[in-house]
């Protein structure tokens, strides 16, 4: 009987030292997470923000993104005065985002984007080289929201630019402006949309459905102004994006498969895959929010 008490008086000591040891373990990472996102918080107070290009804001000849041109491929990591961020197309993405000197760039998908964390060092980063700012140096945004945009640091103290909470890159193989080698490299990393989302990719896969299962792309949706599929209503058919009609004006939907929304028109701005019939858009908050659709 003793022998037994002691015995479970020793397994409860033991469970109540493993419970504390995972609970410390926890909140240091919570705590370190926590730390992280504090520093790229500051780090980003520190930054300054241009709206339009660094050619519309009289940025130096030679500096920023322009120290590595057209002709030229990407240069080891070294943190810029100023990068620019400008909505654009490249090859068959669009949108895609791209730099000063007119270079698409890229996301990791071993990346994290919450927290923001790069993944990618060493041989790594100079095949992909981070897009790198420098403490107090200058983000142009043009077509990009102030709001996506952030940085994070990296394990070499480097500011790395983030959009979406994910970190961005050139590929050294991109030689010229709208070059888009490095999409699909590894099926890890593609070109990095306004938002953070994979430009092109994003878009050829709305057979993700919000379920998790798949199924077939739509070819065409009916677009409602009222709830429950009331009139007046749209139809949009054909593949591809597909501008809507009236803008920002429907409020549920009607679909035979899956189809990939968007808050702006040529398929920009916010996004989200869904599929089939759609009775109230604001359940999956693009209630009065369509101006754009992409078919398959």
């Amino acid at each position: 009987m003793i022998r037994n008490r002691f015995a479970a008086i020793a397994a409860t000591t033991a469970t109540t030292a493993t419970a504390a040891l995972l609970l410390t373990a926890c909140n240091a990472t919570e705590d370190a997470a926590s730390a992280a996102r504090e520093g790229a918080g500051s780090a980003l107070q520190s930054l300054n923000f241009g709206s339009g290009t660094a050619k519309q804001n009289n940025a130096a000849p030679g500096t920023g993104d322009w120290a590595t041109g057209p002709g030229k491929p990407a240069s080891k990591p070294a943190a810029k005065k100023w990068v620019q961020l400008s909505a654009s197309s490249a090859g068959d993405l669009n949108p895609v985002v791209v730099n000063g000197a007119g270079f698409t760039l890229y996301r990791f998908d071993k990346d994290t984007a919450d927290p923001s964390r790069s993944n990618c060092s060493g041989e790594c980063a100079t095949t992909w080289p981070p897009v790198l700012v420098a403490p107090g140096g200058k983000i142009f945004v043009d077509g990009v929201h102030k709001s996506d945009v952030g940085v994070v640091k990296r394990d070499d103290g480097n500011l790395q630019v983030t959009i979406g909470g994910w970190p961005v890159y050139r590929f050294s193989k991109d030689l010229k402006p709208g070059d888009t080698n490095g999409q699909g490299v590894g099926g890890t990393w593609f070109g990095v949309t306004p938002d953070g989302q994979k430009a092109g990719a994003a878009a050829e896969e709305p057979e993700q459905e919000q379920g998790g299962g798949t199924a077939a792309p739509a070819s065409s949706v009916t677009l409602s102004d009222e709830i429950n599929f009331g009139d007046p209503s749209e139809g949009l058919a054909g593949a591809g994006c597909q501008n809507v009609g009236r803008d920002d004006s429907a409020s549920s939907l009607q679909a035979s498969g899956a189809l990939k929304i968007w808050s702006e028109k040529d398929c920009k701005g916010e996004s989200k895959v869904v599929q089939g019939n759609i009775a109230d858009l604001n359940s999956v908050g693009f209630d009065n929010r369509i101006s754009s659709v992409f078919l398959g």
